[in-house]
């Protein structure tokens, strides 16, 4: 069990990719989890079809990944696209999962269309994917469709994986018991209610589990995720592309950095939505038999 970053994670398959033009990728890759809601027909399709590949991403020396994303009324954008924006470097089929077909409203108020829904997303994977978006994890946590889809293709996933509060439905679908796992910072100490072990950590790496902190450490998933799937060249050649190199103005990004002042400030304006939390994740508990 470790906590990893890209650098110190062994590869299991490596892949040579061509040099990509930055500029074309941002607009094919960043707009790709808009496309299906943009498509009057994409909810008319008879059978389940997962985003275009980009072009310039197509290999012919590796099969696609096939990955499912989970989709949601009120999750971040940002912990989609950020690690789709890395998948779809790697020669991915995605499918954006929805509970419907229906597209679901997000933090920024754009819209997310699913490519299929929980019954017709593929059986076998090598990703599940589920971002945060705190009050929409909490109706995951409590919604036992979305749960029992969880629970059933990551029982057979190559990788279960997260973002942010998504970490929470992991754990709520029984996931993550017995695993080294992160979430946002607000929510952690909930993970160990429902099986998991708390690790504050950007990302933590525990056998096939993967999971990431708070919104913009989508990234830094990503990219780690981008190791253990293709390969440390892969990986290094999709961060030179997305130009990823932070270099923030400040450095207040975590609780220790921010200082106890702060932190106690955010945490006044959060106590009903924490509550909620805790709350699902205390039902989640008792129907793991936790």
């Amino acid at each position: 069990m470790a906590r990893t970053t890209p650098a110190d994670v062994t590869a299991e398959r490596s892949l040579d990719a061509p040099a990509v033009n930055r500029r074309d990728f941002a607009v094919t890759a960043l707009g790709g989890v808009l496309l299906a809601a943009a498509t009057p027909g994409a909810r008319a399709q008879s059978s389940p079809q997962p985003l275009p590949r980009p072009r310039m991403m197509q290999q012919s020396d590796v099969a696609p990944l096939k990955v499912a994303m989970l989709v949601y009324p009120r999750m971040v954008m940002l912990d989609l696209v950020a690690p789709q924006s890395v998948l779809q470097m790697l020669n991915s089929d995605i499918h954006l999962v929805g509970e419907t077909r229906e597209p679901v409203a997000t933090d920024l108020g754009l819209p997310v269309t699913p490519t299929c829904t929980i019954d017709e997303c593929p059986r076998d994977l090598d990703v599940l994917f589920v971002p945060g978006g705190l009050m929409g994890s909490v109706a995951c946590m409590k919604n036992p469709a979305i749960l029992d889809f969880l629970a059933d293709r990551g029982s057979r996933s190559r990788y279960v994986t997260s973002v942010c509060t998504g970490g929470l439905v992991l754990a709520a679908a029984g996931l993550l018991r017995g695993y080294e796992a992160t979430a946002h910072w607000a929510v952690t100490d909930l993970l160990p209610l429902m099986g998991a072990t708390k690790v504050d950590a950007r990302v933590v790496h525990d056998r096939n589990r993967l999971t990431g902190a708070g919104v913009t450490a989508g990234l830094d998933f990503g990219l780690t995720l981008a190791v253990l799937l293709r390969g440390q060249e892969a990986a290094e050649r999709t961060q030179l592309v997305l130009e990823y190199e932070p270099a923030p103005p400040f450095h207040k990004g975590t609780p220790i950095l921010a200082g106890p002042e702060r932190v106690a400030q955010m945490r006044t304006g959060r106590v009903w939505m924490d509550g909620q939390a805790r709350d699902a994740a205390l039902a989640a508990a008792k129907r793991l038999g936790l």
